[in-house]
């Protein structure tokens, strides 16, 4: 009977209707697969999410300190070889001894013109650029060019040096707004990871008005307590190379006669045309070089492998696919928005206020005094300052706005008062405290400007769509400014001290102007931006939707924004369906014609 069982289920039959249990065999592979598949009684859902988006939160933390200290390496690399170049060949001996009658100075200062007047064209191209390569990418190209700029100092000539500095007077405006539009993304990201729980992060693509402002002010602040330290880092090649070669006060100050506001003119005359009492080798200047090539290096890898990047790929995606057109245009649309207008007085004092305490102050009224051999130090007080105090920033989790937007401005005022009726004795050594008195509370209201103003732009245009536009516009005013100094070098100090406390008191003015109307709750006009069209044919700028149209009414209605929010898909299918409806029917008319006619 048990044959008989057993040959009938071979044949898939059953004897006397009776059907036979099989059990079946399972091998060590079955099993195994049988343990992935089925339900884990160790594994906690919720715990897996929370660990995941913890991770993503520290990441985001990381890549923002890794941008930050990329960003302090490269400038800092930038403005230190720059500095030794510049007393380098300010040197009569060293350019007779080394490079006979090429022309250093001449070199010298088309390689300045090329840095300070490329930026002035960079509003035509940065969004572009920024769209095309990315913002992670914008970033390490722009690191790349600091690190070109290095690397053609080991053969100094006009064809390396003058072409190398247009290129970085080319890329200023587009690493700066890289940096602002991906401190000001990250902090959105932040925001998102640690809101995961909420169903509206996921569901629309703009976050809650305001709701990322905390992270904002806190990511803001960081990268600028961390980046103020380029200036520190910069003179590190005159600490340890430099400073071994220059001569004492004594020697450099032996022709000047005025300091400080009684400059009548340039920026500092009657100094020494002779400064090193003996001139670096060769040898140990490819050395100096190849470290501050190390560093640039470094500062690219930092950039390349810690940071992450800002947009997810489609939203990269969708930012480009808005039209090449409509990414050129809206930088120059943005300027209908008031807020704008009123802050570029406050952006143009900004670009005033650096290169001042790097310059007119520090050579004017520092080196002025108490000789070139402390230039380093007054440098090192301003920087330390300024990154210190950039925890400054966080003050408006819980201030007004107006209170350090204005602080900063008026801070640079009273000591502008100051500075008119002060002029230092050359080589007097006794008033090198009031000096880094005055640098370190320079270094105070410089914190307070540059992280109120990158704050106050994460705020007001939190669409992650226009961000870029508006850093650029910000940026492309500082280097506006820029060139201004650049032009008025050979002004007396006087007229540089006014120029820029008009700047400062105009800038407050202007920001008060615009604080009371946004009180006043005066509608603003932004442009708005299309949505993306995913389609093969070209000009898609020149669609029914463009930038001409204005977002303001969508601000203030929120049902006008959500509106404003539906996806390009749901807009294309509605535009697609009375079209179709026409189709059906003329298809449909058609039939019952001829079934008609027959």
């Amino acid at each position: 009977m048990a044959q008989l069982y057993h040959d009938a289920s071979i044949n898939g039959l059953a004897v006397d209707g009776v059907v036979p249990q099989v059990t079946p065999v399972l091998d060590e592979g079955d099993e195994q697969l049988e343990e992935f598949l089925g339900n884990n009684a160790d594994y906690d859902e919720e715990a897996e999410e929370k660990r995941y988006y913890r991770r993503k939160r520290f990441l985001t933390v990381k890549s923002v300190i890794a941008a930050s200290l990329g960003a302090a390496l490269t400038y800092g690399v930038y403005l230190g070889l720059l500095e030794m170049q510049l007393i380098l060949h300010y040197d009569e001996t060293y350019r007779e001894v080394k490079y006979g009658n090429m022309g250093l100075q001449d070199i010298d200062n088309k390689m300045l013109m090329g840095i300070n007047v490329t930026p002035i064209v960079a509003l035509l191209y940065t969004p572009v650029l920024i769209r095309y390569f990315g913002t992670k990418w914008m970033l390490f190209l722009s690191s790349g060019i600091y690190a070109l700029f290095v690397s053609t100092n080991y053969w100094e000539r006009y064809y390396t040096l003058v072409p190398s500095a247009t290129v970085i007077g080319a890329m200023i405006v587009p690493f700066w707004a890289s940096i602002g539009n991906y401190i000001t993304r990250m902090a959105q990201r932040y925001y998102e990871f640690v809101n995961y729980k909420e169903e509206k992060i996921g569901e629309q693509r703009r976050l809650p008005r305001g709701a990322s402002t905390k992270y904002i002010i806190i990511f803001q602040s960081l990268f600028f307590s961390i980046f103020h330290l380029c200036f520190t880092i910069s003179q590190f090649p005159v600490y340890f190379f430099l400073s071994k070669f220059l001569y004492s006060f004594n020697h450099t100050l032996c022709d000047v006669k005025q300091c400080g506001a009684s400059i009548p003119h340039g920026i500092l005359p009657g100094f020494n045309v002779t400064i090193l009492q003996s001139l670096p080798s060769s040898v140990d200047l490819i050395y100096m070089e190849s470290a501050l090539m190390l560093v640039a290096l470094s500062s690219m890898l930092l950039i390349l492998i810690l940071c992450g990047s800002a947009y997810r790929p489609a939203e990269e995606i969708d930012l480009r696919s808005i039209g090449w057109g409509n990414i050129f245009q809206l930088p120059f649309k943005h300027a209908r928005d008031y807020r704008l207008r009123c802050l570029s007085p406050y952006f143009i004092y900004t670009g005033f206020e650096v290169l001042f305490a790097c310059t007119g102050f520090a050579l004017g009224y520092g080196v002025c005094s108490i000789g070139l051999e402390n230039l380093p130090y007054i440098i090192t007080a301003y920087g330390l300052s300024a990154c210190v105090f950039s925890s400054l920033g966080l003050s408006l989790i819980h201030l007004p706005r107006q209170i350090p937007l204005t602080a900063g401005p008026l801070l640079h005022s009273c000591l502008l008062v100051g500075l008119f009726f002060w002029s230092p004795t050359p080589r007097d050594q006794s008033q090198s405290p009031l000096l880094y008195l005055v640098a370190i509370l320079w270094g105070v209201g410089s914190a307070l400007n540059k992280t109120g103003v990158s704050i106050l732009l994460g705020v007001f245009y939190e669409d992650k769509g226009r961000q870029d536009f508006v850093f650029t516009i910000y940026h492309w005013l500082q280097a506006l400014a820029i060139f201004i100094v650049y032009l008025w070098s050979g002004f007396p100090m006087m007229a540089k001290l006014g120029l820029v406390l008009a700047s400062a008191l105009i800038s407050v003015l202007s920001y008060l102007w615009m604080e009371h109307k946004i009180n006043l709750k005066v509608p603003h006009r932004i442009p708005k931006i299309p949505s993306p069209r995913h389609k093969i044919r070209g000009y898609r700028y020149l669609e029914e939707e463009n930038s001409d149209e204005s977002d303001s009414e969508e601000e203030e209605n929120d049902s006008e924004a959500d509106r404003g929010e539906r996806s390009a898909s749901d807009e294309e299918d509605n535009r697609e369906q009375p079209l179709q409806r026409r189709r059906r029917h003329k298809k449909g008319s058609c039939y019952e014609q001829a079934v008609e006619e027959e």
